[in-house]
């Protein structure tokens, strides 16, 4: 089990007030008035960006904001906390600094396109050794510098594997999770569904059922079938009902099979607490109840599950002024505090506000992939996409397919690429 660093021990330098960072580009005076508002220029422009004013306004402004940010040093985006709106440095955050500071001494004064050219050159234990360097402000930072071709280079030389039952991550191989979703957690629908995957090879990473109700009662009862059905068959994989934390910690006290704890998170605070229930308490609480109650706590070495994807920050209007890419990251630096088994991108899901047409998601998807990866977590992802935005099935598979190149630990499989209980697109098991 890994120790919980308490939080008032992770230490994090005092706010700044913004600055001002300019460049003459194309005899064009451009200037960013604070962090916050470079890295969002930098981007690749996205439909939840340009919504709330973060995107740039043309390219040479974007390339003007990826050339101040390529000579940005590690220590200068290490001495400037984003802050939240009330200019306060939040527990996501904060815990974003629990870093190596040891690796992090050995690669302080880099610039950010001196790190790029550091990862593109040396080898995957390298890039994992200055990953753990870094937090997720320093990786999405270093993201927007990156082109297609790099995020999948960089991404392919390291790895991160986790246990539970299996173990996910390993080189050459690609798992999945079988996602038997039902609109009324029908058992009959369920099992249906599963047998339909297992059949054809889908689930070694993970069987996960979202739930139409979430309550005690109805979740115990799919995690006891699912349980059975695993038992019956003899899969070698593990299950899950992604019910809420606190749902899932009261069917581990009544001795359900949850396997792993799952729960979403969210880049800042305020999003993580008032829309998600959540607190960094809550999920020490959980994680040290799977370690001495989960079922798996004997047998695998991981037993925790999370949930990220571009955009929930700004959808409910609670990203304090932060790009979705770096908000994004900031999930994934929450995320390593508790030792997860899979980390599962889902980027696309929200809609048109967050990833309007076919680009947009790959390149997220790419993006999240590659953030995931180098801050070492065991990362999958659900590149998907609902009916009401610009996306296609080709889009979809495009990302499928450079995803696997990119070296992804896993994909979410759905029957026939329709989740009839969620309403969107995913990857299926034929793919």
């Amino acid at each position: 089990m890994k120790s919980l660093k308490p939080l008032e021990e992770i230490t994090v330098p005092e706010p700044r007030p913004d600055e001002t960072y300019s460049v003459c580009l194309f005899d064009q005076d451009v200037s960013f008035d604070g962090l916050k508002a470079l890295l969002g220029a930098a981007d690749v422009t996205k439909a939840g960006d340009r919504l709330t004013g973060l995107a740039a306004e043309s390219e040479v402004e974007r390339e003007a904001a990826r050339s101040i940010l390529s000579g940005l040093t590690l220590q200068h985006l290490y001495d400037r906390p984003l802050v939240d709106d009330r200019g306060q440095i939040d527990s996501v955050m904060r815990i974003n600094y629990d870093i190596d500071l040891e690796a992090f001494d050995t690669i302080t004064d880099m610039t950010l396109g001196e790190l790029k050219d550091h990862l593109l050159r040396e080898s995957g234990e390298e890039v994992a050794r200055v990953g753990w360097a870094l937090t997720g402000v320093m990786v999405a930072a270093l993201t927007k510098l990156m082109d297609v071709h790099e995020l999948i280079y960089v991404a392919r030389k390291t790895r991160p594997h986790a246990t539970a039952r299996t173990t996910v991550g390993l080189p050459g191989t690609l798992s999945s999770r079988l996602q038997p979703n039902h609109p009324t957690d029908d058992l009959d629908g369920v099992t249906l569904l599963v047998y339909a995957g297992l059949s054809l090879g889908a689930g070694d990473c993970l069987i996960g059922l979202n739930p139409a109700i979430d309550n005690v009662e109805n979740i115990t009862r799919v995690l006891h079938h699912l349980n059975k059905l695993r038992e019956t068959m003899g899969v070698p994989t593990q299950i899950c009902v992604l019910s809420h934390v606190k749902t899932q910690m009261a069917c581990l006290e009544r001795d359900a099979p949850v396997e792993l704890m799952f729960q979403s998170l969210a880049g800042t605070e305020r999003t993580l607490t008032e829309e998600f229930d959540v607190t960094i308490e809550l999920m020490d609480r959980a994680y040290r109840a799977m370690a001495e109650k989960g079922p798996l706590r004997d047998i695998g070495d991981q037993w925790m599950y999370f949930e990220t994807g571009q955009g929930s920050e700004l959808t409910y209007g609670k990203h304090d002024g932060i790009d979705m890419t770096t908000t994004e990251a900031l999930c994934y630096g929450l995320a390593r505090r508790w030792d997860s088994f899979i980390v599962n991108n889902v980027t696309g899901f929200i809609g048109p506000e967050t990833h309007r047409d076919n680009f947009e998601v790959i390149i997220g998807n790419l993006q999240d992939h590659f953030m995931g990866k180098l801050l070492g977590l065991p990362i999958g992802l659900d590149p998907c996409y609902t009916l009401h935005s610009e996306i296609t099935i080709e889009g979809q598979q495009i990302a499928t397919q450079l995803l696997a190149s990119a070296g992804a630990n896993y994909l979410v499989n759905v029957n026939l690429s329709i989740d009839r209980m969620i309403a969107y697109f995913s990857t299926s098991e034929h793919d």
